[in-house]
């Protein structure tokens, strides 16, 4: 931490109160207790925290209350609930309704400092995409994903939120938009000990889906000639991401219904139920609702996998991680076919940028790694790029007369740049990749 942190404790436990705020004490934190939730909320409107940290049960308001409290008054204050009566289903509650997180008291020192600690450094890293400070390529990136835009942040900030807590979760988002992605991100920030476990529902014949769940005995069916583990139980300990779950058969619906509330499962011909301890995670480009009202998913399942929801953002709606997404693209295709390609020009990069990606981050991956197969140059340019997708956003023509709407997405571009540099105009040359003079060029131009 480059800056003082202040945290608030809230907590009616005196001994409780002292014990946490010895935990949190650093040389750049300062600690604040109140042992009153209510005198505890006015040290919050006082000293404006990063964090507080709040007991659930208390006299005269509880922690919810508290929460609501806290971010009505600042929504970006994150906060920390404790309670003795831990369960999955308060602590998913608590976050619904803005948590940061939710502890088990007595609280391990060792948990409490971790789980603070990368809050703390969430939120720091956040702030700075947010302002545009944040420019090296690790700022950017969390747990796989790579982002800028608000969107994907928030989204990254529900995940590290419901990781260490969920039992199933379902994601939402378009086909190839990165769901996938984000189902190993909860993996990882779940901290489980097994496997991440992938099924693909779209890819297994109707007839095997249960073998291939629960898996099977030998002589359970013609062809059974020795026993088979299904992906519940290699998974047990870790997690299973069911992609795709809309194209599940209702008869295997179910039967997974079933495996998820009693975390117990029966392989096919067999007599003998083994338990499990598996966190299900289950993807969807389909509106699941609609398919209950058209007799395709179960209702039960769908209420039990829906937990939590997490909506993965289309493309089209977060132009401003295209570069980024490029760029990373290029990189990894550069060293694939072992070409010295060291980006993309600006005016490839407005091309990408006004299309509307209908395959999302995968389609961009496809031009991409098309676009370094052919270029000849150690920059990719609009030649490189698919002509189906430079004639459909209205490139500059045989004599070199660049449209007007080609215009006002370079003007904002430049605008956008030089916002993020605070007027700084080699900052801003630097971010566009083009020369400071340049740069004055079109600020000129565009009368900027």
């Amino acid at each position: 931490m480059s800056e003082t942190v202040s945290i608030v404790v809230i907590d009616d436990n005196l001994g409780s109160l002292e014990l946490l705020s010895e935990a949190l004490a650093h040389s750049e934190v300062t600690v604040y207790t109140a042992s009153n939730p209510v005198e505890g909320l006015e040290l919050v409107q006082k000293h404006g925290p990063r964090l507080v940290i709040t007991d659930l049960v208390m006299p005269g308001l509880t922690g919810l209350e508290v929460l609501q409290s806290v971010v009505s008054f600042d929504s970006s204050i994150d906060v920390i609930l404790m309670t003795a009566h831990y369960t999955t289903e308060t602590a998913v509650a608590a976050i619904r309704q803005g948590a940061a997180d939710y502890l088990q008291k007595p609280v391990k020192i060792a948990i409490l400092r971790e789980r603070v600690a990368a809050l703390i450094e969430s939120e720091t890293r956040r702030r700075r995409v947010h302002s545009g400070l944040a420019t090296r390529t690790q700022d950017l990136q969390f747990e796989g994903l790579q982002a800028k835009s608000n969107e994907m942040w928030d989204l990254f900030a529900m995940i590290q939120r419901v990781a260490p807590h969920y039992r199933s979760v379902l994601i939402h988002g378009e086909t190839g938009s990165g769901k996938d992605l984000v189902a190993t991100a909860l993996h990882r920030c779940s901290r489980v000990t097994g496997k991440f476990v992938v099924l693909n529902c779209s890819a297994v014949v109707e007839t095997l889906f249960e073998s291939e769940l629960f898996g099977h005995v030998r002589g359970a069916f013609t062809g059974a000639d020795r026993d088979k583990t299904g992906l519940f139980e290699l998974a047990n300990g870790g997690t299973l991401f069911l992609d795709e779950i809309g194209d599940m058969p209702l008869p295997t619906q179910a039967k997974l219904l079933r495996a998820i509330q009693n975390q117990e499962i029966l392989p096919v011909g067999s007599l003998t139920s083994r338990k499990v301890n598996v966190r299900i995670v289950a993807a969807t480009h389909r509106d699941l609702v609609a398919e209950i009202t058209g007799g395709r998913f179960r209702e039960d399942l769908y209420y039990r996998l829906s937990m939590v929801e997490l909506s993965v953002p289309p493309l089209r709606e977060r132009a401003e991680d295209i570069p980024l997404l490029a760029r990373h693209f290029v990189e990894k295709f550069s060293h694939e076919f072992s070409k010295p390609i060291e980006g993309l020009t600006q005016r490839a990069l407005i091309v990408l940028q006004r299309h509307g990606w209908p395959g999302n981050v995968r389609e961009l991956e496809h031009v991409i790694g098309r676009a370094c197969m052919l270029s000849d140059s150690t920059t990719i340019d609009v030649q490189d790029l698919p002509a189906n997708l430079v004639h459909a956003n209205q490139l500059p023509n045989a004599n070199g007369e660049t449209p007007s709407a080609l215009e006002e997405q370079e003007r904002r571009l430049v605008e956008e740049a030089l916002r993020a540099a605070g007027g700084n105009q080699s900052e801003a040359a630097r971010r566009l990749g083009i020369g400071r003079d340049a740069l004055r060029y079109k600020m000129k131009r565009y009368e900027l």
